[in-house]
Order: C-alpha cells, then sequence, then structure tokens
C-alpha cells in the first residue's frame, strides 16, 4: 500500500486457517505450517535482513513460499469445512485482515513534546523515591535485585517473609502489599516499580515508536495470538495502556486527534454479561438487560437480599467482582483474593448467586460436561478451542481447563461480534467516502478519529453497526 499496489482478491492465508484449527500453538509461521502440512522443508536465510539477501536466493525462496501456500490451501481449507469454521474464516477473518492493516498504517498521532516532558517528570520522581528508599533501609543497594531487596527487608530490617520460593524468600507485589502495612519501605517500593514500569513500557517506548514522517505510532494488531480470539496490540502495546490510576490518565492525553479532528470511542456496554445472558438463557439476568438496570446492582439485591434502592456503593463492587468472577470461571480462592475476604465468604457468596441465577450454574455446568465430552468449546460464530487441561489427572490443571471452558465462549463470542462491527463500519466509511478512519481496537472498545464535520454521521452509524452486529 505505500509503494500504491492494492492487494485484491486475498482469499486464503496460512496463518489465519492454522489459527483457527488450533488457537494454542505459538506459532504460525510458513516454515513449520509447510513442515506439518506438507512435509516441506523451506530454505531459511542466512541473515534477518530481507535487503542482504542475494537475488537468486530471494526469488527462489518466494517461489517455494508461494507454491507451499497453494500445497497447504488444499490441505487446510477440507480441514476448516470439516471443523465448521469455514464461514468464520471466509466472512470474519479474512475481511477483518484487510481492516486490520488499514487501521495499522492509520496510526494514532502522539504529542511527542508532552511524553518528552512526562518522561522528565518521571525521571525526578523516580529519583526522589529512590533516595528515600536508600534513606529508610540506611544503605544504598540495587532496588530491582530481588535478591538483594530480599536482603535488605529480611535480614536488615527483620520484617517477617511472606513467602519462600527456589531462590530465597519472595518479593513480589503481593509479598509487598502485605508488609506495607506494616512498614514505609515495601509501599515506596511498590511506588518506585510502578512509576518505573510506566515510564520505561509507555511513555519511553511509544516515543522510541514514533514514526518521523507521520508523527503517529502505528501499533501492530495480532490476529492469531490469543486462544479466545480476541485480537492483541504490540509495538506499542496499546491495548494495555492503565485508566484508573491519575498517571495512566496522563499518558492517554498524549495521544491527539490531527487538527480539524475529534476522537471518537464507542463501547459495548457489559457485553460479556448479556453473552451470558444470551447463552443460559437465565430469567433474571436477561430481565435485568431488558429493564435496562444496573446488573451489578440486580445482583447486589439479590445476594445480599435487599432493595435494590438500599445496595451500598460496596455492596456493587463486591457484586461486580461475583458477576464477572463467574464469567471467568472463579472460585472461592479466587474471589476471596479479589475483595481480601475469606474463602468461606466467598463461597457464601458463590453460593448466594447461584441460588438466584440457576440458569447461569445449568450453563455452567452443561459447558464443563460438553467440553470434557468433545475436548473444545465453541462461541456464537463456531469458533473452536480445544481444552486438553479439562481431563487432565491434575486437579489444578483440570480446574484451569474448567476456567476456560467456562470462559472462551463468552469472551470469544464477545470478540467475534465487535470483529463483525469493525468490517460492517469500515465498509460503511467507504461507501459514504468518510474522511473519518477507525485507528483502534480495545477489546470491547473503538475508537476513530474523525473531522468536526462528520462526527454526528460517524456517531450514527457506529452505533447502529455495533448493535445490529449480531442479534
Amino acid at each position: 500500500k505505500q509503494r500504491n499496489i492494492q492487494m485484491r482478491g486475498v482469499n486464503f492465508d496460512t496463518g489465519i486457517a492454522s489459527y483457527l484449527l488450533n488457537p494454542s500453538r505459538s506459532n504460525y509461521n510458513i516454515e513449520d505450517i509447510a513442515h506439518e502440512q506438507i512435509g516441506h522443508n523451506m530454505a531459511q536465510f542466512k541473515t534477518s535482513a530481507f535487503e542482504d539477501v542475494d537475488i537468486n536466493t530471494a526469488c527462489s525462496r518466494a517461489c517455494a513460499e508461494a507454491d507451499a501456500i497453494f500445497q497447504i490451501s488444499g490441505k487446510l481449507l477440507p480441514q476448516l469445512e470439516s471443523d465448521c469454521l469455514l464461514s468464520l474464516f471466509n466472512e470474519i477473518e479474512i475481511p477483518l485482515a484487510g481492516v486490520l492493516s488499514e487501521m495499522e498504517l492509520n496510526g494514532i498521532k502522539v504529542d511527542r513534546g508532552y511524553f518528552l516532558n512526562l518522561s522528565k517528570e518521571l525521571e525526578v520522581r523516580i529519583e526522589n523515591i529512590r533516595n528515600r528508599i536508600y534513606s529508610i533501609a540506611d544503605v544504598e543497594f540495587n532496588i530491582n535485585s530481588p535478591k538483594q531487596l530480599a536482603s535488605v527487608l529480611f535480614e536488615k530490617l527483620k520484617l517477617k517473609p511472606v513467602k519462600k520460593t527456589k531462590t530465597g524468600f519472595s518479593t513480589d507485589e503481593d509479598v509487598l502489599k502485605t508488609l506495607a502495612v506494616g512498614h514505609e519501605l515495601p509501599a515506596e517500593i511498590l511506588n518506585f516499580r510502578q512509576l518505573s514500569k510506566l515510564k520505561s513500557t509507555y511513555v519511553d517506548a511509544i516515543l522510541g515508536l514514533i514514526n518521523p514522517a507521520t508523527e503517529r505510532v502505528h501499533t501492530t494488531f495480532n490476529q492469531t495470538v490469543t486462544a479466545t480470539g480476541r485480537l492483541s496490540s504490540s509495538e506499542p502495546n496499546l491495548q494495555n495502556i492503565p485508566i484508573r490510576t491519575e498517571l495512566g490518565k496522563r499518558i492517554r492525553r498524549g495521544f491527539i486527534a490531527d487538527k480539524g479532528f475529534l476522537f471518537l470511542s464507542a463501547d459495548y456496554s457489559q457485553i460479556e454479561l448479556r453473552i451470558v445472558a444470551h447463552l443460559s438463557r437465565d430469567p433474571l439476568l436477561v430481565e435485568a438487560f431488558k429493564k435496562d438496570e444496573d446488573v451489578h446492582t440486580r445482583t447486589a439485591s439479590e445476594v445480599f437480599g435487599i432493595m435494590p434502592e438500599l445496595v451500598t456503593e460496596e455492596m456493587r463492587r463486591r457484586a461486580k467482582a461475583i458477576n464477572f468472577g463467574i464469567i471467568y470461571g472463579m472460585g472461592a480462592y479466587g474471589l476471596a483474593a479479589e475483595l481480601d475476604i475469606s474463602q468461606d465468604e466467598a463461597r457464601g457468596y458463590i453460593d448466594d448467586y447461584f441460588l438466584h441465577y440457576k440458569d447461569v450454574k445449568l450453563f455452567i455446568d452443561k459447558t464443563i460436561n460438553e467440553a470434557k465430552g468433545k475436548g473444545y468449546v465453541t462461541t456464537l460464530f463456531g469458533r473452536r478451542r480445544h481444552i486438553p487441561e479439562i481431563r487432565s489427572e491434575s486437579e489444578q490443571i483440570r480446574r484451569l481447563g474448567e476456567r476456560m471452558a467456562i470462559n472462551t465462549p463468552v469472551q470469544g463470542t464477545a470478540a467475534d461480534i465487535i470483529k463483525i462491527a469493525m468490517i460492517n463500519i469500515s465498509k460503511r466509511l467507504k461507501e459514504c467516502g468518510l474522511r473519518s478512519r477507525m485507528l483502534l481496537q480495545i477489546h470491547d472498545e473503538l475508537v476513530f478519529e474523525s473531522p468536526d464535520e462528520e462526527i454526528e454521521l460517524l456517531k450514527k452509524f457506529v452505533r447502529e453497526e455495533m448493535e445490529t452486529a449480531a442479534n
């Protein structure tokens, strides 16, 4: 596209086809797939830079690749058909690849000066915390070394160790949070780690990835990485920029729209819980959504046995953790950790939940049993995930498999729905000849850049396409 060559008629992709057949593989490169499917060993280049390859070598490799792709397509298409994955492949994943390429080329504009100032400010704050840590510990040490940190905490300051690892006493985040209750040093270490991570992973990484020609960062959307069908994003990862903290919000402010343009963000409201309502047909959950009630308040009212108007913020927070915990197959142990309560109390909440939402419980049990029988689960659109873990001898691995079996149809269906919306929105943008463009997908959210005069029209049809992507 950068050479103004428009590719048309793309109808097969070995990586995407292999991904749909087995979304848990570690890679989908042509060499491995050619070896597996047609027993063909492709010549490897001795250098990583393509421009350094001798023209004849490059030519024969390109021909071998084209031939391998042709042969592999003949093998994989019947497999897609027999696994009922052909329409997912042809109607969602292949068209989506074109949409993602446009989004990657669009990129998102970054205010370089803003990020440079933020980086300097974080540098000063990190330095101040470093000096404060040295002053509390009364010794200078490498804060990033777990061994040296453990020595300061447990030998010099005589704090009580929380858990042991193969290499000594642990200094992970949970341990530091526990220790921070009784001493100020662990709290400062946590601050130091958080600010250092924000600076290196986000601020400095984004500065290093700004394209000088476009003044934008062009993330890569990975279509064949997650086992559930969700997209991921890398270099930079724009899907996990923190949002809850003040600093996270400040990082987001560094992304700007072009002059005369506005950002439009549209995201699905509680899509995963709605999918649970659809799949389970639970009358209470369906009714809550049909009446447009706050579903977390409704759950709190059911679980705590009180009128909705008497539900407090804390009760709603707990109900929200239960609602989402159920989707992720969370047990009493996980919920107890999430809410900082005893396992018995957490078990009581889960039991109360299932007492009211009986059909959600039936849906979960049915899904687990089907996964044990078939060895895989599917989304509403037929996407498959094989779950060998669910038949494991080990209880721990089996439980992990059960959690995957519950979560995948829900999260995977949500991923399919937003992919359909993206394809349809992209078509509408072209049909209407708009200058608005889709920039990012962050799981349940889409981000657009639109000229001021198009914003109302864009709002209208983004809403239409997102709401009608699935029935």
